[in-house]
């Protein structure tokens, strides 16, 4: 029974190990997966209304996005990776006789990297710098969009219509990974020219380079801030003025989040192995006290103390090998259990909080190896006074 009971600690200890990093990974990739939709290190900008008087200027003033914000952006912050004004319309789309109505976005092409819109090669391809120059009437539909107008005719190359514009479709992105995968996108030249008289546009994207922590993303928008509010004549902590959607700020922060989530788990952890650990050291010990006469008959017949020794290592061994066994097999499989029926109950589009609760099983193998190892060493002390005893001391105990 003791022998029972302590196996089933150690596999107690592996098995909470792998459910609590399991559960940790589950949290972190639920709450990750909800970045998927845009690079995790995007801002977007967004003009809003002056909420304070400043420089002279009176409150209520509309703030507009122009080629000034543009220049400033795009080409005197080093910080800027990637970067995308864009123009928000809802239209009516049709093509022969099916039709509906989408959001159709014009963006530049670096979008698709700030987006993380992925285009099949057997689907055509995203907007690039002559579709923009040209201010071409070229469109990447949303896989929404294509299956509504086109069913299951190949849309590249055809043309859809918004009233009495014509637009060639060049791609059809996967919507897979997007957050929302209903907006199609145009170049924001030709949107700007149709929907927005020649001038500005509804917001800027973009995605930042050598930014590592939070107070250097904090400070780099409060920089960000006071370049936009000597532009625009607002006061640089008028947060009604400049709308900011950080990204970046909030996945610096959710990895600080997961770092400290982690760090607990694994201190968790390991208090479990210990436990495990301590219960092997106690039940070698009286082990050798229970069978003090059978080792001294042992060495009277002329076992040698090294026999001895591996007797009672072999048996540590034994027991938290096989518990850890047991342990692997039964967190592990339900883990992937709880993985494969959460996978199949994923509806697209929903935020989440937990996704694919697994755990890396080079940690789960080396959890064990460790928990070998220290049963090993539990087991030593005892093994060694075993090996030490006297056969004629040895045969007199009760």
């Amino acid at each position: 029974m003791r022998t029972f009971l302590t196996g089933f600690a150690v596999a107690w200890g592996i098995f909470m190990l792998i459910i609590l990093l399991a559960s940790g990974n589950g949290l972190r990739n639920g709450v990750m997966s909800n970045f998927a939709g845009r690079a995790v290190n995007s801002v977007m900008l967004y003009p809003g209304w002056t909420s304070m008087p400043y420089g002279g200027m009176s409150s209520n003033r509309r703030i507009r996005f122009d080629d000034q914000d543009y220049e400033l952006i795009a080409h005197r912050l080093p910080e800027v990776e990637y970067f995308s004004v864009g123009i928000n319309k809802e239209v009516t789309l049709s093509y022969g006789d099916e039709y509906g109505t989408w959001q159709v976005q014009g963006v530049s092409p670096d979008y698709a990297r700030i987006g993380q819109l992925r285009i099949p090669s057997a689907q055509g391809r995203f907007l690039n710098r002559l579709d923009v120059d040209l201010r071409k009437k070229v469109i990447v539909l949303s896989p929404e969009a294509a299956r509504v107008l086109f069913k299951e005719e190949d849309p590249l190359g055809k043309y859809v219509l918004q009233g009495n514009i014509a637009y060639r479709v060049v791609g059809v992105y996967d919507g897979t990974n997007q957050f929302w995968n209903t907006a199609s996108y145009i170049p924001w030249t030709t949107a700007q020219s149709l929907y927005k008289g020649g001038y500005g546009f509804d917001r800027i994207d973009f995605t930042l380079q050598g930014i590592h922590t939070l107070e250097e993303n904090r400070a780099f928008i409060q920089r960000l801030r006071n370049k936009l509010g000597q532009l625009h004549r607002f006061h640089p902590d008028d947060r009604s003025a400049l709308w900011v959607n950080n990204t970046a700020e909030s996945s610096i922060e959710a990895q600080r989040i997961f770092a400290l989530i982690r760090l607990f788990v694994i201190l968790v952890g390991i208090a479990s192995l210990m436990a495990g650990i301590v219960g092997v050291g106690n039940i070698m010990l009286i082990t050798v006290k229970e069978r003090t006469r059978e080792i001294g008959i042992r060495k009277a017949i002329g076992a040698s103390p090294r026999s001895i020794l591996l007797l009672i290592i072999l048996e540590a061994i034994l027991i938290t090998t096989a518990a850890g066994y047991i342990g692997i097999v039964l967190g592990v499989g339900l883990t992937e259990g709880v993985s494969a029926w959460m996978s199949h109950q994923t509806t697209e589009n929903l935020v989440t909080i937990f996704k694919d609760p697994t755990v890396d099983l080079g940690i789960v193998v080396g959890a064990t190896i460790l928990l070998i190892v220290s049963g090993i060493v539990a087991g030593l002390v005892p093994a060694l006074k075993a090996a030490r005893v006297r056969p004629i001391e040895a045969m007199r105990a009760e």
